[in-house]
Parts: structure tokens; C-alpha cells; sequence
């Protein structure tokens, strides 16, 4: 009962991104092409987060840890929304891509 009760508060176990990361995590990119083409970490999947719905099919495994981000982590939580409606279940915001790429060393 009061896991159901955190989980609807939105209430969960802090999650490592660095050990997903370490384990192979697919990471995506939901800015332009435009702004990746200025710059990005090194492996990310580049899919606008306005063509991401049509473009699911680039993901692999609705399992799998998938961090999204971004410039500044609302277009990555609008992503991971997108991703979670359409059945990937281990999906994690990771906000700006540049404090990702800073804080993992990416």
C-alpha cells in the first residue's frame, strides 16, 4: 500500500545514472539536429523530441535503460513521457546533456 501510495506521489528510489551509463544505458537526445550538430556526448541517439512518437522504432528493447536529455531538461521529461506512454518502462530524465556529459565524464 504505501509503495502504491510513493509511486503515485511520484515518490521513487534515487537512480544511479552514472551505473546505467557504466552498463550500457541507450541515451537520447532530444534536441534539434541543429543544436547536436553543436554539440553532444559521444553514443547518444540524436531524436527530436518532436519526431520521437514516429521514430520509436530506433529504439531497442522497452526494457532496456534509456536516459533522455536535452538543453535543459524539459523537452528530456516531455520525452520520457512519450517513452513511458508507449511502453518502455525504464526510462530515466537526465536533464541537460551538458551537466550528463560533465558529471560522467562522457
Amino acid at each position: 500500500m504505501i509503495e502504491t501510495i510513493k509511486r503515485l506521489l511520484g515518490i521513487t528510489p534515487k537512480i544511479d545514472l552514472g551505473e546505467l551509463i557504466r552498463n550500457g544505458a541507450t541515451i537520447v537526445d532530444v534536441r534539434t539536429k541543429g543544436e547536436y550538430s553543436e554539440g553532444h556526448i559521444r553514443g547518444s541517439i540524436n531524436i527530436s523530441v518532436d519526431r520521437l512518437a514516429q521514430n520509436i522504432g530506433k529504439l531497442k528493447g522497452k526494457n532496456n535503460p534509456i536516459i533522455t536529455c536535452c538543453a535543459s531538461g524539459m523537452r528530456s521529461a516531455s520525452a520520457k513521457g512519450i517513452l513511458r506512454s508507449n511502453g518502455f518502462t525504464n526510462v530515466h530524465n537526465g536533464g541537460s546533456w551538458m551537466s550528463l556529459k560533465r558529471k560522467y565524464n562522457l
